[in-house]
């Protein structure tokens, strides 16, 4: 059974569709890409699986689940975590701090968390910067402690926006690399991203959406070959 099921999910702002009865299946354990050009409705349909957004119409579930209009909070507490095109991070606080913010609102002891923070810090190839403030970390370096802030509560999916935009090429390897070892211990993950290598590099199955719609799905090679695809992208 598929973890996550988006069943002709619909968004309109007014009278703008955004999301036009978008369906896709992601199964677990695999690592899936959403691509399409600009205006495609990518982050809208992240935003609708994750509680921003309240969907206009169709459903979402999780683990057989529906979570359809749920807040943000049961989203995330059901075991589906999210990273966003530009960090959002506590710019004031060390990056320690940043990771002890998840386990507020969790049983956890103080030492727990802490051993936590600390193993998913040196994951992240951040334990050198612990102590200091996220705002003197770089764009890149933000990502990546966003990243590993939301693994601190153990998701079960993840969903990724944008996640190599604006970053080195150094520390992207640093991402595939915490993707692909996250993923061999049986993490699933939603990726949306424009790098086509990497979405190659790194996922099973690619979905197409083009105008709030799906257009094509398949392996990436698949869907770069498919004409469709290419109109989207290029026009006639």
């Amino acid at each position: 059974m598929a973890i996550l099921e988006i069943d002709r999910l619909e968004k309109r702002f007014g009278g703008n569709v955004v999301l036009d009865g978008v369906s896709l299946n992601v199964e677990p354990g695999q690592v899936q890409g959403v691509i399409g050009p600009n205006g495609a409705g990518k982050t809208t349909l992240f935003n609708v699986i994750n509680g921003i957004y309240t969907a206009s119409g169709g459903h979402v579930r999780f683990k057989g689940k529906e979570i359809t209009n749920k807040s943000v909070h049961a989203i995330a507490a059901a075991g589906i975590g999210r990273t966003f095109q530009v960090a959002r991070v506590f710019n004031e606080m060390t990056l320690l701090e940043n990771m002890l913010v998840p386990s507020i609102r969790t049983s956890w002891t103080r030492a727990a968390s802490l051993k936590r923070a600390h193993e998913l810090l040196e994951m992240a190839r951040l334990d050198h910067l612990t102590h200091q403030a996220a705002i003197e970390i770089s764009g890149g370096q933000k990502k990546l402690l966003e990243f590993a802030r939301t693994m601190m509560n153990d998701p079960d999916l993840i969903l990724l926006d944008e996640p190599f935009n604006g970053i080195s090429p150094a520390l992207i390897e640093v991402l595939i690399e915490l993707v692909q070892a996250l993923n061999a211990d049986g993490k699933t993950f939603l990726l949306i991203s424009h790098e086509m290598p990497h979405v190659g590099e790194l996922c099973d199955t690619v979905w197409v959406l083009s105008a709030g719609s799906n257009i094509a799905t398949g392996t990436p090679e698949q869907v770069r070959a498919d004409p469709a695809v290419i109109e989207a992208y290029l026009g006639h």
